[in-house]
């Protein structure tokens, strides 16, 4: 009887431990945009026309964001994906880039990009975006034309290494490749088929496979 007295309950037993971890310390996470402002900012999906496939591709849903750089005064385009915050669009806004309006539909635009940075190495694109109403559209629109008159009359840095990259590229490109130095800025040029089949338009291919897709 004496033993079961003396005897403590297994669930009365209370060991502490020190966390591994501390849940209330912040870890900073450096997105390369904390000396930039942000001009404007929407919801939007993204899309990139795929020339090998000769059809659009989803590259991703999130918040598309015009950011002006306080030293140079330069203004890019930054849009990340929702949940996982990938860059899925990262260029530097030129003169020669012309949204244009898809057909049938107030809340897209289709437009071409000499050198894209969201992965490792620039790439040209063609891309479509689609907005939730025909307001947000012409917002980003108005904003984005107005980014190009501040970028034309900002002063050329080392600080927006992007848009000289951009302009080899695509003189590069424009020496390899007969067609695309008689298109006009590349534009159908970025829409040729490897197969040798005219140039697909941005707006029949968007009409027909992406906007039932984002309805």
């Amino acid at each position: 009887m004496a033993d079961n007295e003396n005897t403590t309950p297994a669930e009365e037993h209370d060991p502490h431990y020190e966390p591994v971890i501390k849940l209330t310390e912040q870890v900073a996470v450096v997105t390369a945009e904390e000396d930039e402002d942000v001009l404007h900012k929407v919801r939007a999906k993204l899309f990139r026309f795929d020339k090998a496939a000769v059809e659009w591709k989803e590259r991703g849903t999130g918040d598309v964001k015009l950011l002006k750089d306080r030293s140079g005064g330069k203004v890019r385009v930054v849009m990340r994906r929702d949940k996982t915050l990938k860059v899925c669009a990262n260029f530097m806004i030129t003169s020669d880039m012309k949204l244009a309006p898809n057909l049938g539909s107030d809340r897209a635009w289709v437009w071409n990009v000499s050198a894209d940075y969201a992965e490792a190495e620039p790439t040209a694109e063609t891309f479509a975006i689609r907005f939730a109403n025909s307001e947000n559209a012409q917002a980003f629109k108005e904003a984005f034309e107005k980014a190009q008159e501040d970028n034309s009359k900002a002063p050329k840095s080392e600080s927006a290494p992007a848009p000289a990259a951009a302009e080899e590229k695509k003189e590069d490109k424009e020496e390899k490749t007969a067609a695309a130095a008689e298109a006009d800025k590349g534009e159908k040029a970025a829409l040729e088929s490897e197969t040798g089949q005219e140039p697909v338009k941005p707006e029949l291919s968007l009409e027909e496979k992406v906007v039932s897709a984002i309805e």
